[in-house]
């Protein structure tokens, strides 16, 4: 009898699914330290300034130096906090980003040790829903992280945050539903196999567009990141955070940079899949996965070495007066074209 949410055409051992955990994990843990350090030498040299150049050969012991002062200060909160909350709200943000990850699809099924399995940890029926589901448990991190502060700076961060996210994830939603409209499906893997012929960034440009832009808010990137505006929040939600809770935050905010950029190249930039006429083996395909996301994280460091961070009222009019009525404008423009082609 086939399975009313998708068709199963292979098993995965359990061993195979504890290896592919185990990796994805491991492959996240050492690619932010690498996003960190890349970002803050690129910013260097945008700025006319060298990067880190002290720890390590050319600096590249940075990252580790940073994580380990952080993890070697003393933990303490406030007395007004909430103990229990103020400890589990970074933890939800970790959780959740480390989650999604495990959706990005870096190859099709191949066969490992004569077992035929996927190179991506869960090709979910609903990825695109998967995805929006994961990041609304991810803005209770947030949220908690404020409120169990005890302080009010903290928790009026934590309300900003809360209505910058639900207003840009409205326009970021929109945004795929154009994609899957002309894919037919919500499987990451069936999106990415769809664009063998022609990457969805061409037909569904506005989409691409509005979905990066929009993506920027969601993780809190210059120029939306008003959850952190230092000037008028004193940091923001995590104001009163220190030591390993604050890298947990942090971790978690540069996992969803590369979060995006796995789901933008899965979605929008073909995935493993190379120009027309390039066929290459399939252990190529993690590492033209990797390359796209490298290009995008580069994009979001440019991005943030360029532009100066908005006013929260720029903020808020710009997702529901421009971002908003342009993706509905191209679901309703991409429904049209695919019945007519039909």
């Amino acid at each position: 009898m086939t399975p009313p949410f998708a068709d199963v055409v292979y098993f995965e051992p359990w061993w195979m699914q504890i290896a592919k955990a185990v990796v994805l994990f491991a492959l996240g843990l050492q690619i932010v330290p690498l996003v960190l350090l890349y970002e803050r030498k690129l910013l260097g040299r945008f700025q006319n300034r060298y990067g880190p150049n002290r720890v390590g050969p050319y600096g590249l012991a940075q990252p580790l130096a940073d994580i380990l002062k952080l993890l070697a200060k003393e933990q303490f909160r406030p007395r007004t906090s909430t103990g229990f909350l103020f400890v589990l709200a970074p933890v939800l943000s970790i959780l959740t980003a480390a989650a999604t990850f495990a959706i990005i699809p870096f190859s099709d099924t191949v066969d490992i040790f004569g077992t035929k399995t996927g190179l991506y940890g869960v090709d979910v029926s609903i990825g695109p829903l998967f995805l929006f589901a994961f990041g609304a448990i991810a803005f209770y991190g947030i949220m908690l992280g404020g409120y169990a502060s005890g302080s009010k700076y903290s928790f009026l961060g934590s309300m900003r945050a809360a209505a910058q996210l639900i207003s840009y994830e409205v326009a970021q939603g929109l945004a795929i539903v154009g994609v899957v409209i002309t894919t037919g499906s919500l499987s990451l893997v069936d999106i990415a196999e769809h664009q063998a012929g022609m990457w969805f960034i061409v037909p569904q440009f506005a989409g691409f567009l509005i979905f990066l832009t929009a993506s920027f808010a969601e993780t809190n990137r210059i120029p939306f990141d008003l959850t952190e505006a230092d000037g008028e929040l004193v940091g923001g939600y995590n104001t009163e955070y220190g030591g390993g809770r604050f890298a947990s935050y942090y971790f978690a905010e540069y996992l969803n940079v590369v979060v995006v950029a796995g789901i933008t190249t899965t979605l929008f930039l073909g995935g493993w899949n190379l120009p027309a006429g390039l066929d290459p083996p399939h252990w190529v395909d993690p590492f033209v996965v990797l390359f796209k996301m490298f290009l995008i994280v580069t994009l979001f460091i440019w991005v943030r070495a360029t532009l100066p961070r908005l006013r929260y009222d720029q903020l808020m009019s710009f997702g529901w007066k421009i971002l908003l009525p342009l993706a509905t404008l191209n679901v309703l423009a991409t429904a049209i074209i695919v019945v007519v082609a039909d």
